[in-house]
């Protein structure tokens, strides 16, 4: 499915990414697996032995300014091309009322989850440019799209910015073979989501199917719209949450 491509994965130590880095191996494509934890990232790559080879690692934070034409870069050298690009790494940030909300607890959020997306399409865009093409999806939420969550301002607004910043990218660069899409998971059984057995109840109470993702079921709606399955759907905020945008009780 994606034989020969080359795609560079964002937060890949762990969650979503690392079920995605373990997905798209098995569909043969190269990978850049970027994060910030390099012990976590070897870990990953240990767990798809079968394709070692065509793994590299990227060591970094996506709310760094040079993140992004660095992992590029990295990945040029590693591959000499890039395909696509499954920018993943996010963040929750403090939760709480805006009236109580710090303005550095807010930037923090927005740099990580909107202003990398920004950064990433400016640097990725280029290097498609040069394959004739290519496939780019944000991790966005139904958090700022279907639905608004108590104490999670900044972070709806960066992820729903994600969605706007999407459109305009796909429009831009459709003519030149370049998609942009929005992946926009429900609850999923990550670090992210915690441990608390009730609280985790609860969020799977949300969903019309009444459970929470696994990080591979998510994975595989990212490699839908990375691959050739998906060469026709581009500006789109997909979801694949499970329901929760369609129940409220």
């Amino acid at each position: 499915m994606l034989d020969g491509k080359t795609i560079l994965i964002t937060g890949a130590s762990s969650g979503i990414g690392a079920a995605a880095a373990r997905l798209l191996a098995e569909s043969g494509a190269n990978l850049m697996l970027a994060a910030r934890r390099g012990d976590k990232l070897n870990e990953v790559r240990a767990t798809i032995p079968v394709a070692s080879d065509r793994i590299a690692l990227f060591v970094g934070d996506v709310s760094d300014p040079s993140f992004a034409q660095a992992s590029v870069q990295a990945t040029l050298h590693a591959f000499g091309g890039l395909d696509g690009a499954f920018n993943n790494a996010g963040t929750l940030g403090d939760l709480g009322p805006v009236p109580e909300m710090s303005l550095g607890a807010w930037n923090h959020v927005i740099v990580t989850n909107l202003n990398s997306a920004f950064l990433a399409a400016k640097h990725q865009i280029p290097a498609m440019r040069a394959r004739g093409g290519g496939s780019i999806v944000f991790t966005s939420s139904f958090v700022g799209h279907t639905i608004g969550l108590p104490g999670m301002a900044a972070y709806a607004a960066a992820k729903a910015g994600l969605i706007g910043l999407t459109q305009v990218l796909a429009v831009e660069h459709g003519p030149e073979n370049i998609r942009v899409n929005a992946l926009l998971p429900g609850g999923t059984k990550t670090g992210m989501a915690g441990d608390d057995p009730a609280y985790l109840e609860y969020v799977a109470g949300l969903h019309a199917l009444k459970r929470m993702a696994e990080p591979e079921e998510i994975a595989r709606a990212a490699r839908f719209l990375l691959s050739d399955a998906g060469s026709f759907v581009t500006g789109s905020a997909m979801l694949c949450d499970g329901g929760n945008s369609i129940t409220k009780a």
